[in-house]
């Protein structure tokens, strides 16, 4: 629930700061975390509302999306749009963990692989399991 206040938190002030752009995408994460509470609540019996690892999962996704969006605008001359796309970017990477570079993903790799005695293809689903719950919103 850290992430929920941090960015309601956030929400507040960029009120109190009237700025737009950030006002409007921490108003779009906070609807994209509702409508997860939801979804969890009809399914799962959730009365809590998601936690951390799933807003983790919500921010990971909106990024993607934006980049792909502002890619898409940059092809087709939009420039405005897609510079727009990429400050929504920057807000939302604010509530992310820092993201580890080659050097430092290439060991976190091998130490899973260490770890689970991977050898062959087959063990692909054993290692990603584990770097996702270690390594969650990182890599």
């Amino acid at each position: 629930m850290e992430l929920r206040s941090r960015v309601n938190t956030a929400l507040k002030q960029a009120m109190r700061d009237k700025d737009a752009i950030r006002l409007s995408t921490l108003r779009l994460i906070n609807a994209a975390i509702k409508d997860q509470d939801i979804a969890a609540r009809s399914t799962e019996g959730e009365t809590d509302g998601v936690g951390d690892d799933k807003v983790l999962a919500i921010l990971g996704k909106m990024t993607k999306q934006r980049l792909e969006s502002a890619r898409a605008y940059e092809e087709g001359g939009r420039l405005d749009l897609a510079e727009r796309e990429r400050e929504e970017v920057s807000v939302i990477e604010e509530f992310l963990p820092r993201q580890l570079d080659e050097d430092e993903m290439i060991a976190a790799v091998d130490r899973v692989i260490g770890d689970t005695g991977a050898a062959t293809i087959r063990d692909m689903g054993r290692v990603m399991a584990a770097l996702k719950s270690s390594y969650a919103g990182q890599m």
